[in-house]
């Protein structure tokens, strides 16, 4: 499905390289990182984009450990094994690391699933402490947290369509008015 949409953005089709796996499983990231290796010869950029909230239908804290363990295993420790793997290869190319994050670590209780907030909000330590130890060397790491993004997640994970879109139309509602507010306050 990606690779069709990348394709059909314009990109030719020899210059998209796709992996499917599960980022949970060590032969998959080292697939990742030594196929682009081999194809291209280097590596000038990790994206950490995988997300997921593991609940196993379980509001908050009732989720087990289990949905604990593998919503940390995707959300952090893929990125900290990817990092590691990628690492010699973006000292060489003086590349870059962009972790995708959320607003869900920011400085707010999440009450409906903690653990994807904890996740995001390690995930956002590691991209700090990555930016000082490698910028030595040249690599650059920045964080992104996005927003709510009008996508099948919040489904997923337990709320009905109609809560879902509840939750979006708030959102953008309240980044609409903070916009407003902030364009509209003069010296």
């Amino acid at each position: 499905r990606t690779r069709g949409s990348i394709i059909d953005a314009g990109v030719p089709e020899e210059r998209v390289s796709v992996v499917i796996g599960d980022l949970t499983e060590e032969e998959v990231r080292i697939k990742i990182v030594e196929s682009t290796v081999a194809r291209w010869g280097h590596l000038d950029v990790l994206v950490n984009n995988a997300g997921a909230s593991i609940t196993y239908g379980k509001p908050g804290f009732e989720a087990s450990d289990d949905a604990y363990m593998e919503t940390m295993n995707i959300n952090l420790r893929s990125v900290i094994q990817l990092v590691r793997l990628a690492r010699p290869h973006l000292i060489r190319s003086k590349g870059e690391i962009v972790n995708v994050s959320s607003i869900a670590a920011l400085n707010f209780g999440i009450t409906h699933d903690p653990y994807y907030a904890i996740s995001k909000a390690g995930l956002d330590q590691l991209t700090r402490g990555l930016a000082v130890d490698l910028i030595g060397y040249g690599v650059r790491v920045n964080g992104v947290s996005p927003g709510i993004v009008e996508t099948s997640f919040m489904v997923n994970n337990g709320l009905t369509k109609e809560q879902s879109e509840k939750v979006c139309a708030a959102f953008f509602r309240e980044r609409y008015l903070l916009a407003k507010r902030l364009t509209q306050s003069g010296p």
